[in-house]
């Protein structure tokens, strides 16, 4: 009866993650520059009806990731029409979906379903990820089926192998070839850490179907890189050598088209992904303690028990019962680094670059307190979520009105033109459904009576014939009549 309770009340606080996050997912606005600049190209998909190669601007191709992640809004604004939860919703429904299959995975080892699920629901950059228009989400799909996949695979079930190499397939639409690499880092390390190189090229040609695999991914996603090429040339070279080689080595690398490379200290990933793990990170420590504990009482047990057999083939049937358990936790270390070790030279970094590990660390505290519950783990999880309700409370009522357009622009009382003075945020071009242009001078304009926004280091009085209507913290939004 008590295991029954412990089950509904684990369930409830799993649904109440998920649910929250969904239901907040309208209640703030697009966020510059990244939600807005995402947003925006699943509104221009739709609106200019071109779905091959995402749209900068008009006219103006985006050629700095694939489209998986505006194929997923453009459809959902489709479904929806323009707005928040549209472009957000197919973000939280890929959330669901890594869930679903970090779920199937622990309930295939034995591992405590439940209480992974509400623990990788209620990591910080998880539950903001989840209802934020990035393309983090559909690449930690691709890379947790891919490497749930292999593990399974690896154990015998070719099945799972083949949705291995879907989840390549999703990576590399969803962000390119840094989903292979990491995939590559992760199971790399591990079979080195367990098998060594003896041995080891045969053992995964044996155990895993890399032709018939690499064929079904390269049919699912090849398809669109040669399109995209063919629509808009030096797509590929600007893709594959500027942003994975370039922005790599180069963190002030000046052939961004899209912005400005960032430049952080290296190694710096390491420090976001203890802060983006929160509050889970803490407990990390300890699980690898007990993980440790726990492996080297296995060795012991798993000695005695071969010396105590006499047959050869008791001795490799023990081994064979024994595999599929035998290498998890060093698995799910590696899986779970494997984004710090890719980005540890790299100084163009972001937190959210850590999420594709983030899976591995709810599996790996699962797995060090299997046989337990761990402290505090409900209450934790709905404090995560009372907070996420708090910030986005705020960001409705305070903080949001100056970090997006839509408050701005909502000020305005006619239908009348509305032009940006020099700078234009992405989510002006959003909220605005594009109609909102940027100008440098008023000669620009055509219209008698229009809106024009400019930054408050200007006064509305240097354009003749404006009165401020609103401003917030970086902009103020002028209604101006020509004489």
């Amino acid at each position: 009866m008590l295991k029954t309770a412990e089950c509904r009340n684990s369930l409830a606080v799993l649904l109440i993650l998920v649910l929250v996050r969904m239901l907040l997912l309208p209640w703030y606005p697009l966020m510059d520059t990244t939600e807005a600049r995402y947003g925006e190209m699943a509104r221009l998909m739709v609106e200019t009806g071109n779905w091959i190669t995402p749209l900068f601007d008009y006219n103006v191709p985006f050629w700095g990731k694939p489209p998986l992640h505006t194929w997923m809004s453009a459809s959902s604004i489709l479904a929806f029409g323009v707005n928040e939860f549209a472009v957000r919703f197919p973000h939280w429904l890929a959330a669901v979906l890594v869930l679903a299959c970090v779920g199937a995975f622990a309930k295939r080892l034995g591992l405590p379903v439940l209480n992974i699920l509400i623990i990788l629901a209620s990591t910080v950059v998880f539950s903001i990820s989840a209802g934020a228009v990035m393309t983090d989400m559909a690449l930690t799909l691709g890379t947790t089926l891919s490497m749930v996949g292999f593990y399974l695979c690896w154990q015998g079930d070719k099945l799972w192998g083949y949705a291995g190499f879907i989840g390549l397939a999703i990576g590399l639409l969803a962000k390119g070839p840094v989903a292979l690499v990491l995939f590559a880092i992760g199971t790399g390390l591990w079979l080195l850490w367990q098998y060594g190189t003896i041995k080891l090229w045969r053992q995964l040609w044996q155990r895993v179907p890399l032709l018939s695999g690499l064929a079904l991914m390269l049919a699912i996603a090849l398809p669109w890189y040669v399109i995209a090429e063919q629509t808009t040339p030096g797509f590929l070279n600007y893709f594959i050598v500027g942003e994975h080689w370039s922005r790599f080595v180069d963190s002030g690398w000046e052939g961004d088209l899209y912005g400005s490379a960032h430049d952080e200290v290296r190694g710096t990933i390491w420090l976001y992904f203890v802060v983006a793990a929160m509050p889970w990170s803490l407990f990390l420590p300890r699980a690898l303690y007990l993980l440790f504990k726990q492996a080297k009482q296995d060795a012991a047990q798993q000695v005695t028990a071969q010396r105590a057999i006499v047959k050869r083939e008791r001795v490799e049937q023990e081994i064979a019962q024994q595999d599929s358990t035998n290498g998890l936790a060093s698995y799910l270390v590696c899986w779970m680094i494997a984004p710090m070790v890719l980005f540890t030279l790299a100084g163009n970094i972001l937190p959210a670059y850590v999420l594709p590990g983030i899976p591995a660390l709810a599996l790996l505290l699962g797995l060090a307190w299997r046989d337990s519950k761990l402290p505090g783990l409900n209450v934790i999880a709905i404090s995560i979520a009372v907070l996420l309700i708090a910030t986005v409370a705020v960001l409705h009522f305070g903080p949001g009105k100056d970090k997006s357009e839509r408050w701005l622009l909502a000020q305005r009382s006619d239908v009348l033109p509305t032009y940006y003075w020099q700078n234009q945020p992405f989510s002006a071009r959003f909220y605005s459904a594009g109609q909102a242009n940027k100008i440098h001078s008023l000669t620009e304009v055509k219209a008698n009576n229009f809106y024009l926004v400019i930054s408050n280091k200007l006064k509305p009085a240097e354009f003749a014939d404006c009165q401020q209507v609103a401003n917030n913290n970086k902009r103020g939004l002028l209604k101006c009549r020509r004489n």
